[in-house]
């Protein structure tokens, strides 16, 4: 069922947007508590006037998400967490982890804007994530999870030598 959403949605889209989603999620969630409507032939060209209206506004959304995607290209982030055998960490690592890491970075993205794929990290290693200020401006950011542990080898075997008598 295709629906036009009239606010943000978490994992879904942003304010605008058209999307496809299960009759059932439109019906019971999404068209009751406001956060959408039907994409009806009336309700798109009523949409399409909205979006002429607002193109002033959007061209100065544009551009901050342009700005933000230049500090975000500018900065590289490794993210610190706690690993157990094999490469897999204890607990995981999700959008609000990396939202925070960014911050501390000096680049502010709220967490809603971020998506990682699986929406979960559970080992160690380089990934992407989808970083979508705007409709228009969508940047994959890479980031790094790493052991907050320093690597530590395992002791190597004294060999022991033996007195022949």
């Amino acid at each position: 069922m295709e629906i036009i959403l009239k606010k943000d949605v978490e994992n879904l889209g942003l304010e605008f947007d058209t999307v496809d989603v299960k009759p059932g999620y439109a019906r019971n969630f999404l068209i009751p508590q406001g956060y959408a409507v039907l994409a009806t032939p009336k309700n798109r060209a009523v949409l399409a006037e909205v979006l002429e209206a607002r193109k002033e506004e959007e061209a100065k959304l544009v551009a901050a998400a342009n700005k933000i995607v230049e500090q975000l290209k500018k900065t590289s982030v490794s993210i610190a967490a706690k690993v157990g055998s094999g490469d897999k960490l204890f607990g995981s690592i999700n959008n609000a982890n990396l939202a925070e890491e960014l911050a501390k970075a000096g680049v502010e993205v709220d967490k809603k804007y971020i998506k990682i794929p699986g929406n979960t990290i559970k080992r160690l290693g380089k990934f992407t994530a989808k970083v979508r200020l705007h409709r228009e401006v969508e940047y994959d950011y890479e980031f790094e999870v790493v052991s907050d542990a320093p690597v530590v080898e395992a002791p190597k075997a004294k060999e022991t030598k033996t007195e022949e008598a």
